[in-house]
């Protein structure tokens, strides 16, 4: 299996969608009376967190790829 790069933006996504799925099944099952406008916002917030962390690591990967690309030309 070839590696690839970290990315924290997936695997928060997973995480949260994973939360968000073991909690409606608590719910299903009975064991917890959740009503869906907690799980609906904590998810929508937790990709909205995710997209965020997304977009940083991008930003600074891109960053990290132009500082070492001119320094290399010079």
């Amino acid at each position: 299996m070839r590696r690839h790069e970290f990315q924290p933006g997936r695997l928060l996504a997973g995480l949260v969608l994973i939360t968000a799925g073991a909690l409606y099944l608590l719910d299903a099952t009975g064991r917890a009376d959740l009503p869906w406008f907690l799980v609906v916002p904590m998810a929508a917030g937790g990709l909205s967190l995710a997209a965020l962390v997304g977009m940083v690591t991008y930003a600074v990967r891109r960053d990290r790829r132009e500082r070492i690309r001119s320094s290399s030309d010079q």
